[in-house]
């Protein structure tokens, strides 16, 4: 079974600021880009499932108009790791404390005071475990980190102990990978 993860089209947010479960809206231009490229690759049928968040929704809608035969859904669960306190401030202003206690309990501490990590890859295999019983091929229109969150749990890992475990590569905006389960 195959699993195409695409992440949204470039935020409309000013470098250095840190959005993750913040609603903001993505490139017009850049993500009907990227809607035509999916359009014409992927295979008849699949389920196309789409973070809540506009960036997400608003290419998967894009998709779906081109493509009719791809049966859109909404699942809360890939949109991107909530930052709490920190979403919608700059990455160098957050606190070095803040990013301290982050670092000392990297995937059970929820930086911002919403979500850990954990709770990002727990939300994200739960998606992965119905895909995968689903049996039918998949299109998953999302954020880096839960591309990221995927690539961990492909290598068997559900916990984090250090933020050197978390993945530093994500497919580009308007990218994607695809995925075997």
């Amino acid at each position: 079974m195959k699993l195409w993860l695409v992440r949204h089209a470039q935020p409309l947010v000013e470098p250095g600021v840190c959005y993750g479960a913040s609603d903001v809206a993505a490139d017009d231009g850049a993500t009907r880009a990227c809607a035509v490229q999916l359009a014409h690759v992927l295979p008849q049928g699949l389920h196309l499932v789409t973070s809540p968040l506009q960036r997400c929704e608003r290419l998967a809608q894009q998709i779906q108009g081109l493509r009719p035969d791809l049966m859109l859904k909404c699942d809360a669960r890939l949109a991107e790791m909530d930052f709490g306190c920190w979403e919608g401030q700059r990455w160098d202003a957050i606190p070095p404390a803040a990013f301290d206690a982050w670092m000392a309990d990297f995937g059970a501490h929820p930086f911002g005071g919403r979500e850990s990590v954990d709770a990002l890859l727990q939300r994200v295999a739960a998606v992965r475990a119905e895909t995968a019983q689903q049996g039918r091929d998949a299109v998953w229109i999302t954020h880096a980190g839960v591309i990221r969150a995927m690539d961990l749990l492909a290598q068997g890992v559900e916990r984090l102990a250090r933020a050197e475990q978390w993945p530093h590569h994500a497919p580009d905006f308007g990218a994607w990978r695809q995925l075997s389960l």
